[in-house]
Protein backbone atom coordinates (compact mmCIF):
# COMPACT_ATOMS: atom_id res chain seq x y z
CA UNK A 1 0.00 0.00 0.00
CA UNK A 2 2.45 2.30 1.31
CA UNK A 3 4.57 1.68 -2.48
CA UNK A 4 1.41 2.91 -4.50
CA UNK A 5 1.33 5.76 -2.35
CA UNK A 6 4.21 6.79 -3.15
CA UNK A 7 4.06 5.90 -6.88
CA UNK A 8 1.19 8.10 -7.35
CA UNK A 9 2.33 10.89 -5.31
CA UNK A 10 5.92 10.55 -7.59
CA UNK A 11 3.69 10.43 -10.80
CA UNK A 12 1.58 13.54 -9.37
CA UNK A 13 5.25 15.29 -8.78
CA UNK A 14 6.16 14.51 -11.86
CA UNK A 15 3.07 15.98 -13.84
CA UNK A 16 3.01 18.68 -12.04
CA UNK A 17 6.99 19.25 -13.31
CA UNK A 18 6.05 18.56 -16.92
CA UNK A 19 3.03 21.34 -16.87
CA UNK A 20 5.37 23.80 -14.98
CA UNK A 21 7.93 23.20 -17.91
CA UNK A 22 5.61 23.29 -20.65
CA UNK A 23 3.89 26.60 -18.88
CA UNK A 24 7.08 28.20 -18.78
CA UNK A 25 8.29 27.48 -21.97
CA UNK A 26 4.83 29.04 -24.05
CA UNK A 27 4.99 32.43 -21.43
CA UNK A 28 8.79 32.93 -22.67
CA UNK A 29 7.81 32.07 -26.20
CA UNK A 30 5.40 34.71 -26.14
CA UNK A 31 7.46 37.17 -24.52
CA UNK A 32 9.70 36.72 -27.14
CA UNK A 33 6.74 37.55 -29.66
CA UNK A 34 6.52 40.31 -27.68
CA UNK A 35 9.22 41.91 -28.09
CA UNK A 36 9.57 43.89 -31.25
CA UNK A 37 12.33 43.59 -33.30
CA UNK A 38 15.38 45.62 -33.66
CA UNK A 39 16.33 46.57 -37.27
CA UNK A 40 20.07 46.21 -38.36
CA UNK A 41 21.00 49.59 -38.96
CA UNK A 42 19.45 50.94 -35.39
CA UNK A 43 22.04 48.44 -33.52
CA UNK A 44 24.60 49.96 -35.53
CA UNK A 45 24.05 53.08 -34.69
CA UNK A 46 24.13 52.48 -31.29
CA UNK A 47 27.29 50.92 -31.06
CA UNK A 48 30.39 53.16 -31.16
CA UNK A 49 32.41 53.25 -34.34
CA UNK A 50 36.21 51.88 -33.88
CA UNK A 51 38.57 54.46 -33.69
CA UNK A 52 40.90 54.15 -36.90
CA UNK A 53 43.98 55.76 -35.50
CA UNK A 54 46.85 53.39 -33.79
CA UNK A 55 47.50 55.37 -31.00
CA UNK A 56 51.27 55.25 -29.62
CA UNK A 57 51.96 56.40 -25.58
CA UNK A 58 55.05 58.38 -25.17
CA UNK A 59 56.57 58.75 -21.21
CA UNK A 60 57.14 61.92 -20.23
CA UNK A 61 58.61 61.26 -16.80
CA UNK A 62 59.60 62.96 -13.38
CA UNK A 63 58.30 66.56 -13.74
CA UNK A 64 59.09 68.17 -10.62
CA UNK A 65 58.35 70.84 -8.85
CA UNK A 66 58.52 73.08 -5.60
CA UNK A 67 54.84 74.19 -4.40
CA UNK A 68 54.48 77.56 -3.20
CA UNK A 69 54.13 77.64 0.76
CA UNK A 70 53.17 80.17 3.39
CA UNK A 71 54.87 82.93 4.19
CA UNK A 72 57.69 82.00 6.96
CA UNK A 73 57.05 78.09 6.27
CA UNK A 74 60.44 76.32 7.19
CA UNK A 75 59.72 73.16 4.84
CA UNK A 76 59.57 72.65 1.36
CA UNK A 77 56.98 70.79 -0.61
CA UNK A 78 57.28 69.19 -3.84
CA UNK A 79 54.77 67.62 -6.50
CA UNK A 80 55.94 65.15 -8.65
CA UNK A 81 54.30 64.03 -11.68
CA UNK A 82 54.54 61.21 -14.42
CA UNK A 83 52.95 61.91 -17.80
CA UNK A 84 51.45 59.84 -20.86
CA UNK A 85 51.00 61.91 -23.83
CA UNK A 86 48.33 59.90 -26.06
CA UNK A 87 49.50 60.27 -30.10
CA UNK A 88 48.84 58.91 -33.21
CA UNK A 89 51.74 56.84 -34.51
CA UNK A 90 52.80 59.35 -37.61
CA UNK A 91 53.16 62.08 -35.10
CA UNK A 92 55.26 60.24 -32.74
CA UNK A 93 58.52 61.04 -33.66
CA UNK A 94 57.03 65.05 -33.15
CA UNK A 95 56.26 64.53 -29.85
CA UNK A 96 59.16 63.30 -28.68
CA UNK A 97 60.86 66.30 -30.34
CA UNK A 98 58.46 68.65 -28.46
CA UNK A 99 58.74 66.52 -24.74
CA UNK A 100 61.23 69.34 -23.57
CA UNK A 101 58.68 72.04 -24.60
CA UNK A 102 56.42 69.87 -22.82
CA UNK A 103 58.20 69.49 -19.84
CA UNK A 104 58.37 72.85 -18.93
CA UNK A 105 55.04 74.00 -19.77
CA UNK A 106 53.82 71.28 -17.31
CA UNK A 107 56.36 72.59 -14.45
CA UNK A 108 55.15 76.70 -15.36
CA UNK A 109 51.61 75.51 -14.78
CA UNK A 110 52.56 73.03 -11.80
CA UNK A 111 54.68 75.47 -10.13
CA UNK A 112 51.59 77.87 -9.32
CA UNK A 113 49.66 75.56 -6.81
CA UNK A 114 50.18 75.57 -3.01
CA UNK A 115 50.48 72.71 -0.79
CA UNK A 116 47.01 73.64 0.23
CA UNK A 117 45.66 73.91 -3.18
CA UNK A 118 47.21 70.60 -4.87
CA UNK A 119 46.33 68.33 -2.04
CA UNK A 120 42.69 69.14 -2.33
CA UNK A 121 42.67 68.52 -6.51
CA UNK A 122 41.76 65.33 -8.04
CA UNK A 123 43.70 63.35 -10.63
CA UNK A 124 41.05 65.43 -12.91
CA UNK A 125 41.51 68.16 -12.02
CA UNK A 126 44.97 67.94 -12.76
CA UNK A 127 44.94 66.03 -15.82
CA UNK A 128 42.66 68.86 -17.17
CA UNK A 129 44.42 71.75 -16.17
CA UNK A 130 48.02 70.52 -17.69
CA UNK A 131 46.03 69.72 -21.05
CA UNK A 132 44.47 73.85 -20.41
CA UNK A 133 48.48 74.70 -20.54
CA UNK A 134 49.76 72.60 -23.33
CA UNK A 135 46.60 73.53 -25.37
CA UNK A 136 47.52 77.42 -24.39
CA UNK A 137 50.83 76.82 -25.49
CA UNK A 138 50.45 75.37 -29.10
CA UNK A 139 47.81 78.23 -29.51
CA UNK A 140 50.22 80.80 -28.63
CA UNK A 141 52.76 79.76 -30.74
CA UNK A 142 50.35 79.39 -33.43
CA UNK A 143 51.59 75.42 -34.19
CA UNK A 144 49.50 72.45 -34.04
CA UNK A 145 49.59 69.96 -31.46
CA UNK A 146 51.03 66.88 -32.02
CA UNK A 147 49.37 64.82 -29.49
CA UNK A 148 45.64 63.93 -28.46
CA UNK A 149 45.78 64.12 -24.50
CA UNK A 150 48.06 64.06 -21.60
CA UNK A 151 47.67 62.08 -19.39
CA UNK A 152 48.77 61.31 -15.20
CA UNK A 153 50.74 58.07 -14.87
CA UNK A 154 52.00 59.05 -11.52
CA UNK A 155 51.70 61.83 -9.31
CA UNK A 156 53.23 62.35 -5.51
CA UNK A 157 52.42 65.34 -3.44
CA UNK A 158 55.36 65.53 -0.38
Amino acid sequence: MKSKHTVLLLSAFLAMAVAALIAGGVFMLRQQRAQPAVPHKAAAVEQPKPDSNSYKYINLDKVIVMLRGKAGEPASHYLAMDLVIKTREEQERAVKDHLPLLRSVAVRSLSNYTLDKAGLMSIDQFTADINKAFNESYKREQREKPFAEAMISKLIIE
